[in-house]
């Protein structure tokens, strides 16, 4: 942990970015764990709940190539200030929402967050490099990957608490609040958030893409990284069905459901701490990847068939592990090897590619929770991600090999 703790000390400009990230990512939950517990309730169906959910990640989606190529050519920094004030505007419109009649309004605000998302993830990912001295961007990855974590477990747990206590409302309030501070944070960084300020603006979007879509076919690691993330969304349909598991199979209700997500904020906080030393060994990045991706599968296809709440609660704790660890992992491999000048291209290629994995996975979850058994689909998801990790393994041989014949001559040259 002193690693940690000394490039927070050091690096003031890191820690108000890594500040910035706790609190937009953190304020999610506080809006999430409310509306998916109540629109069942207002509804009287899951599907909403899934469309939410599905809506988050189709916006991200479908944006994620242009919004890549936007941090490439413009001020980061402007960008991420710009996707928190929009995202705090957004969560306002949740306050409209108390019937049924209103809850299509959950899907317009959440749509216009995920605009928002779309614009600061490749942004934030891709910035991360310039915040930091080159010897610390591993710690700098292992905090910016717990971020994310670290808010899930208290988002997540708050979100299902605070929604009991203060009202949906009052945790709507909250989520803007953060969400400013976040902005205001962000201002603070002194540090460029690109090597060259300002990125490429000679280059249009179209051929911007071309040069990026170009580099990712001709480099077999690229293609590899670019694809795990995918592993985990498609198992990720699991989630869409937390709020109904948490209520109709183990009657534990809001709580039980902000606990589900603490769980898997719980796993990502851990998972690259954990397993940072054994996967980073040199030649073995990948591989190690795809044993997490299996390991995420086999904990969520345990997970429909856990007996008793406390069961699933570590299952889930287990799958996201792996899963942190798989996506913390996969971003520092992507941010070493990526130059900054396509960094933004090639990380939207990055999440668009799980987003869509994701979104497929939770609307297909959120459409099929109201006639297959709950339990089974939870286990399908696992399976799925099992699956896909074999098809994964035996397609990304040749980037092993470069890995292992890299690693070998670096060894090699010492």
């Amino acid at each position: 942990m002193s690693a940690y703790l000394s490039l927070l000390r050091r690096n003031p400009d890191f820690r108000k970015a890594f500040a910035a990230d706790l609190l937009s990512l953190g304020s999610d939950w506080f809006a999430i764990i409310p509306l998916l517990t109540i629109l069942p309730k207002l509804t009287g169906s899951g599907l909403l709940g899934g469309l939410v959910l599905g809506t988050d990640t189709a916006v991200v989606a479908l944006l994620a190539p242009y919004a890549g190529t936007i941090a490439d050519r413009f001020d980061r920094r402007r960008i991420l200030i710009m996707a928190n004030l929009s995202s705090a505007v957004a969560v306002m419109l949740l306050l409209l929402v108390h019937s049924a009649a209103t809850a299509w309004i959950a899907l317009a605000a959440v749509g216009a967050v995920a605009v928002a998302k779309a614009f600061y993830a490749p942004a934030s990912a891709a910035a991360l490099p310039n915040l930091v001295d080159p010897e610390d961007l591993p710690a700098a990855n292992v905090l910016a990957g717990s971020a994310w974590g670290t808010m899930l477990v208290i988002g997540a747990s708050l979100g299902g608490i605070l929604a009991q206590v203060i009202g949906n409302d009052g945790c709507y309030l909250l989520d803007t609040a953060l969400l400013l501070v976040a902005a205001v944070l962000t201002m603070l960084v002194r540090r460029p958030f690109q090597a060259d300020g300002h990125g490429a603006r000679h280059h249009g979007t179209g051929k911007a893409l071309a040069e990026a879509v170009v580099y990712i076919r001709g480099d077999a690691r690229v293609r590899a990284l670019v694809t795990v993330k995918s592993a985990v969304g498609v198992g990720n349909g699991s989630l869409t069905l937390f709020p109904l598991l948490a209520t109709a199979v183990f009657h534990t209700g809001p709580l039980g459901t902000g606990l589900f997500y603490a769980a898997r904020g719980l796993g990502a906080l851990a998972g690259p701490l954990m397993l940072r030393g054994p996967l980073m060994r040199p030649g073995r990045l990948l591989i190690g990847l795809a044993a997490s991706m299996s390991l995420y599968g086999a904990a969520y296809l345990l997970f429909g068939l856990a007996p008793v709440f406390g069961v699933a609660l570590v299952l889930v704790t287990v799958a996201h592990i792996a899963g942190g660890a798989n996506w913390v992992l996969s971003n520092y491999a992507l941010q070493q090897h990526v130059p900054d000048r396509l960094r933004g291209r090639v990380f939207s290629t990055d999440f668009m590619l799980a987003t869509l994995a994701v979104t497929a996975s939770q609307v297909l979850a959120g459409v099929l929770s109201d006639s297959v058994n709950l339990r089974l689909l939870a286990s399908a998801g696992g399976a799925a991600t099992l699956v896909y990790a074999l098809v994964w393994t035996l397609l990304t041989g040749r980037a092993r090999r470069e890995e292992r014949a890299a690693a070998e001559n670096v060894g090699a040259t010492r």
